[in-house]
């Protein structure tokens, strides 16, 4: 039986320096692979998130206005996203969309009007944990819209996304792409921790049952509403700390934001985990 090693108090004690303390810790031959790879996250998360700190201030100054969309299955990781990127961010210049079902009155108007007064202000930034995008997929999937109403949808769409991009919007577009194994893992982590089990509907249990279902009318999404105005950004994401670091690097690497000469940090997102849909040849789900 392989003998277990472990830091006692006097390592801590002997250890004048981080190096010291590695130096101990490779003679006792500890594994500490994952230790490192989430201190080396937790850096780049906080320098990453310090370039989103300057590109809100120039947002704010240059009276831009940016709507970025968290798109994907259920369990692949949009709240997370977004939560890490709103982290440290001015609260009085962003904003969080998660819109719950439609009322009455909502479902007999233009289906959008719901959407357009959540559009950003000049100097903000507003975070769309799922858009207008539900009825794309979900709510076909689901059973939840008619085809009629599926159909005006997706003429219209593309539509009002180039008159939002004539107005001077910027509109990102994320999909994160989870394998159906990782989504199984997650849901079945969420059912049984009492701290995530409200993240987990009766909407969520169908994601496995549905999953051919809903990879048709996301490829149908993609084929219809990818413009070159408005691309749609592909992540993959069952790696949530790699997701998480690349989307913030892809949505910096689109402004030319004061300060960012000085970034200590590359802005270059990974194209082996984020990429445009066009390019994305193999595909977790």
């Amino acid at each position: 039986m392989r003998k277990l090693h472990h830091l006692e108090r006097e390592d801590f004690l002997q250890a004048k320096t981080k190096e010291d303390l590695l130096k101990i810790i490779q003679d006792k031959n500890i594994d500490i692979t994952d230790v490192l790879a989430t201190l080396r996250y937790e850096e780049e998360k906080r320098l990453l998130q310090g370039e989103l700190v300057k590109l809100q201030k120039w947002i704010k100054d240059t009276d831009r206005r940016v709507a970025i969309i968290f798109e994907g299955r259920d369990a692949a990781g949009k709240g997370g996203n977004i939560r890490r990127f709103m982290e440290h961010l001015n609260p009085r210049k962003i904003r969080l969309v998660a819109l719950a079902k439609p009322t009455t009155v909502e479902q007999g108007q233009w289906y959008f009007r719901r959407y357009i007064k959540h559009l950003p202000n000049p100097g903000e930034i507003v975070f769309f944990d799922r858009s207008w995008y539900n009825r794309a997929v979900v709510e076909p999937v689901m059973g939840f819209c008619t085809e009629t109403q599926y159909n005006q949808f997706m003429t219209q769409l593309p539509e009002v996304e180039h008159m939002l991009y004539e107005d001077g919007s910027t509109i990102i577009k994320f999909w994160l792409s989870i394998s159906k194994e990782e989504q199984a893992k997650r849901f079945e982590a969420r059912e049984h921790n009492p701290l995530k089990r409200w993240k987990f509907s009766e909407v969520d249990k169908k994601g496995q049952d549905y999953w051919d279902k809903y990879t048709k009318y996301k490829e149908l999404m993609f084929s219809k509403t990818h413009t070159s105005f408005c691309p749609w950004i592909i992540v993959k994401t069952n790696d949530k700390h790699i997701a998480r670091l690349e989307c913030m690097r892809y949505v910096l690497s689109q402004f030319e934001y004061e300060g960012k000469d000085e970034c200590k940090i590359s802005l270059q997102p990974d194209p082996n985990v984020i990429m445009r849909y066009y390019r994305s040849i193999s595909k977790y789900d």
